[in-house]
């Protein structure tokens, strides 16, 4: 076809792929010269050869150790870092449970019988299980510390953990709970037990005498029983009319309680302790499965008091959602009497809720610490 007989859309078509055409060399001649130039640059820089330059030997006796190079290998270093990082919080964390079991310790020796046993041969993890298997027979809780060698920190044993290699060890049993004081009988069979281990691994021990230590558990058993008080606030429907249990329930959640598998709404710190309840002022507990259609005619605050630390903050805390629900549910605040709550009887609650507290630091059983988290339960 001749081109002057082209169409002028057919000329344009034919100028528009040549164009193209030559971009695509000129791009791919421009890529290579810069491709060239980079090789250039990266080969002209010259090196010494380490084998040939002059007082230079190769040594066998001589080690090279490789080192690491962080700008040509960073994400290996980090590991190395983060490796090393892991290594001292271990160490940290190994340092931080060495003490609290020796805290552990100390506060037990207030509160149980005590027994040392002091051995020159280093007890195996078999003759310790011997020892620890008889835990269980006890109704009040049994602890074991062992101490590889003096001046060497405590650390807590049990039967479920292959725990050999110490020298010394430290018995505890409590002495007293809610359910009471420990018997004269169980104290002599703990003595029994450990006199009859000691005997079989030849070593020395320490057990306090029984009648003592039993009238020092009676004596603690009094004291608890004048601090065990719980606070309760009861909010209760007027007019014979009835709570809803769902808008019980969004209440609860919405104030930060949870509805624990016993039925009963709890109220928890930071660290997982229970700081006051929410239950049912009627014998049925709340469900998940039933709260839909419960109805009750009122619920219960309740503070357990040598179980708390702060306890005047917690009992401000657990007053002012008390009134929230009793404001929102249309109820009205009253003591197990059923005589309405003044400000005058709140105030009471809480000044004998310092005076309690205050007992139990002076005995060094502070409420909410260690040792009376053992004696409260």
């Amino acid at each position: 076809m001749d081109i002057l007989g082209m169409s002028d859309l057919q000329v344009s078509l034919i100028i528009i792929g040549i164009i193209v055409i030559a971009g695509v060399v000129v791009f791919n001649w421009m890529q290579q010269l810069s491709y060239r130039r980079k090789v250039e640059e990266a080969f002209e820089h010259k090196h010494d050869d380490v084998l040939l330059k002059p007082g230079v030997t190769n040594k066998k006796s001589e080690r090279i150790e490789p080192q690491l190079n962080k700008t040509i290998i960073p994400e290996l270093s980090e590991v190395m870092d983060d490796q090393a990082e892991f290594i001292d919080t271990a160490h940290e964390l190994q340092h931080v449970q060495a003490s609290e079991d020796a805290r552990t310790e100390e506060d037990l020796s207030t509160i149980c019988y005590t027994v040392i046993i002091q051995s020159d041969a280093v007890l195996s993890s078999a003759q310790l299980y011997e020892l620890l298997r008889h835990d269980p027979e006890f109704s009040k809780p049994v602890k074991w510390f062992g101490q590889i060698k003096p001046g060497k920190p405590w650390q807590e044993l049990s039967s479920e953990v292959n725990a050999g290699g110490y020298t010394c060890l430290q018995g505890f049993l409590q002495l007293v709970d809610r359910a009471g004081p420990v018997s004269e009988i169980e104290l002599s069979k703990f003595r029994d037990i450990v006199q009859e281990f000691a005997s079989q691994v030849h070593a020395v021990i320490d057990c306090p005498d029984i009648v003592d230590e039993h009238a020092q558990a009676v004596l603690l058993d009094k004291f608890c029983a004048n601090v065990d008080i719980m606070i309760g606030i009861n909010v209760i429907s007027k007019d014979e009319g009835a709570f809803i249990g769902t808008k019980i329930r969004a209440l609860a959640e919405a104030s930060g309680f949870k509805l624990d598998t016993d039925g009963v709404f709890k109220y928890y710190d930071d660290d997982n302790v229970i700081l006051f309840t929410l239950s049912n002022y009627e014998t049925a507990p709340f469900l998940p499965e039933s709260m839909k259609s419960l109805t009750t005619h009122g619920i219960t605050f309740l503070l357990d008091v040598p179980r708390v630390a702060n306890g005047e903050k917690v009992f401000d805390q657990m007053t002012h959602i008390a009134r929230l629900f009793s404001n929102t549910l249309g109820g009205i605040m009253v003591d197990d009497n059923r005589v309405p709550l003044s400000d005058n009887g709140i105030i009471r609650s809480r000044q004998q809720l310092k005076e309690i507290q205050g007992q139990m630091s002076s005995q060094n059983i502070p409420s909410g610490g260690s040792s009376a988290m053992r004696l409260f339960i």
